[in-house]
């Protein structure tokens, strides 16, 4: 009964998310047709007060005064922004669950857990295992971070953290044996420090990690050339406010046209459209699925009325998630792009009328001869 409570929430949010989805790419799609249509190119070596308050492009050197660092390893490098990744060699815990029938209906969950060790990112509880004994994990002292400029200027122009944050384009840092020195003078933890593979590695052997062992890796986004479209605000740069609802700050690496980066926002929001009502059809179907499961459980009372019940849930389950899936998104197009969506309504009804008439034809027999 429970599984079906939870299937009928999960309905209701897919439901929400497919209709909120369609609404937001509607609106980020006018806003990138408007911005598309409002940008103007700008020289990032000198500032036109004219300009200001107006959506403009500019591509130019990143360039600045400061130096990222990690201060707890002591590790710096010239760029925008330094990324440390720490992993600790830990237990985890597997589950496996096997369901048995009942004779007379229903069915027993039986779970098997079993525990092996690997590098993890996040700290994982050995507290919450089933079997804690001899599967203990420390707690973890050292998490992955980041040190990224404060300031930077892309020319005439002073760049902000909302611009620094989009600069992507990491790259690998490698840690030279000439840096040991002053990584160890930094550290001040109790481990074992020793450089390998390029990372820091804190335990006594690299090649047979323990429990409680780490390993630091570095990347780097470096400096140079970047292109932005966003409000000119005085010698910097902000989100441009749209008719249409979005703000809009785009930044890619290189120097590249407003045509082009425009043209890839458009397909980066058509991706995540899809991506989202692939999401959202999955959880309708897994949310039918659970609404429906009890009765294959009833039918579980003649084993093999229970397969065949289990068979038909799943078709009805997939069946009710074409419909509602398409109908929500139906709706929604609708209430977001009316023309759009009548036209695409005119044309479909043509199209079958046409395909009616066509069959229609072909199926009247040919007049006797006289």
């Amino acid at each position: 009964m429970i599984g079906a409570l939870i299937g009928i929430l999960l309905v209701i949010g897919a439901v929400v998310l497919l209709f909120w989805n369609e609404g937001r790419a509607v609106t980020t799609a006018r806003s990138l047709a408007e911005g598309a249509g409002a940008v103007v190119t700008v020289s990032s070596e000198s500032i036109s007060a004219a300009n200001d308050g107006k959506l403009v492009h500019t591509s130019g050197t990143v360039t600045t005064d400061e130096t990222p660092e990690d201060e707890e390893f002591g590790v710096e490098a010239r760029g925008i922004r330094l990324v440390r990744t720490v992993e600790m060699y830990q237990w985890h815990e597997s589950t496996s669950q096997e369901s048995k029938k009942n004779i007379g209906g229903g069915e027993d969950t039986v779970t098997h857990y079993t525990y092996s060790t690997d590098w993890s990112e996040n700290a994982i509880d050995s507290s919450k295992f089933e079997y804690q004994q001899d599967h203990d994990n420390p707690s973890m002292d050292i998490v992955s971070a980041t040190s990224q400029v404060s300031e930077a200027q892309l020319g005439a122009f002073a760049l902000g953290e909302a611009v620094l944050d989009q600069v992507g384009g990491e790259e690998p840092l490698k840690l030279s044996s000439a840096q040991q020195g002053a990584i160890e003078a930094a550290y001040t933890g109790p481990a074992k420090l020793s450089l390998t593979d390029g990372g820091i590695y804190l335990g006594n052997d690299p090649k047979k990690p323990a429990v409680g062992d780490y390993r630091v890796r570095y990347k780097l986004v470096p400096l140079g050339d970047i292109s932005v479209v966003a409000k000119q605000y005085g010698n910097s740069f902000e989100g441009y406010q749209t008719k249409a609802g979005d703000e809009l700050l785009l930044v890619e690496r290189g120097k590249v046209s407003a045509e082009k980066m425009f043209a890839n926002a458009v397909s980066e929001n058509n991706i995540l459209s899809w991506i989202l009502r692939a999401v959202g059809l999955v959880v309708l179907m897994v949310g039918f699925a659970m609404i429906m499961e009890p009765i294959g459980v009833i039918a579980d009372v003649i084993p093999f009325l229970g397969d065949i019940a289990r068979l038909g849930t799943g078709l009805a389950a997939f069946l009710f998630t074409i419909i509602v899936g398409t109908v929500t998104i139906a709706i929604a197009w609708f209430y977001y792009r009316p023309l759009l969506a009548l036209g695409v309504v005119v044309v479909g009804v043509a199209l079958t009328v046409a395909l009616m008439r066509f069959f229609k034809g072909r199926k009247q027999p040919a007049a006797a001869p006289a």
